[in-house]
């Protein structure tokens, strides 16, 4: 488990409401879509217009984090963009810019240009390359690590788990020429052993699904928005989410 972190003022651990946090992977088709990872650009603006009728904006976890350190969190909710689909530049940019949203795009550097191979069923999706992943980033998207080539970090053995978490770190600090602060975790699972080893390798937050009894800041809770989520279903998701998850450790 994160080490709690004590308040400057008070020395007593500091926690935070649960951040809102939007979980999206693909936008494009969705005829064929086994594991409902894809929202059509439609139904994303109608999502990003649904925020932005309720006083909410879209941002990416980075600035919705520096926000809530600040005090300022009111009204933001985070957007993420799972796997690094090449649809992204070219579907999901044109309606975040049109909403005036921000997002965090995970993305596989061992898998620069390739597709979705770890999902058996379904079609294959195309994966950003090196120059979408900076083309993306040029148009102030945050970039994180969802790990180097996508394996599950819970099974992963040693060896494996240190060069998925930290070259890939590594190499997207290349690529872009700035640092990587945000991680998340393939598949969503997550393990004290995979939460550790991000930790250490120097990633201020990392992103799962439902993290169980772990808690802070390299354990931050999602909801998976997808296609079948219309206003009244983003309602309930935005409204249960607090009432469902513990309050965080490390974040204001």
């Amino acid at each position: 488990m994160a080490a709690p972190v004590d308040s400057p003022t008070t020395g007593s651990r500091v926690t935070g409401p649960v951040p809102w946090v939007a979980m999206y992977h693909s936008v494009g088709d969705c005829s064929d879509d086994p594991y409902r990872i894809t929202v059509t650009p439609d139904r994303l603006e109608q999502q990003l217009s649904w925020l932005r009728r309720r006083g909410l904006r879209g941002v990416s976890m980075a600035d919705l984090l520096a926000a809530r350190a600040r005090g300022e969190g009111r009204g933001l909710v985070g957007l993420t963009f799972d796997d690094g689909y090449a649809d992204f530049v070219a579907n999901a940019l044109p309606l975040l810019a049109r909403w005036d949203c921000g997002a965090t795009l995970f993305v596989l550097p061992g898998r620069l240009g390739g597709d979705n191979a770890w999902d058996p069923l379904g079609p294959r999706k195309p994966l950003l390359t090196a120059d979408g992943i900076r083309q993306a980033a040029a148009e102030g998207v945050e970039i994180g690590s969802h790990s180097l080539t996508h394996v599950d970090l819970t099974k992963a053995d040693d060896a494996t788990l240190k060069a998925e978490v930290t070259e890939s770190r590594t190499r997207l600090e290349e690529l872009l020429n700035s640092p990587v602060h945000g991680f998340c975790y393939p598949y969503g699972t997550i393990d004290a052993r995979a939460m550790d080893a991000v930790r250490e390798a120097g990633y201020t937050y990392a992103c799962a699904i439902d993290p169980g009894d772990l808690n802070g800041p390299h354990a931050l809770p999602r909801v998976h928005i997808g296609q079948n989520d219309t206003a009244v279903r983003l309602f309930l998701k935005y409204r249960l989410h607090r009432l469902r998850r513990r309050p965080v450790e490390g974040l204001a």
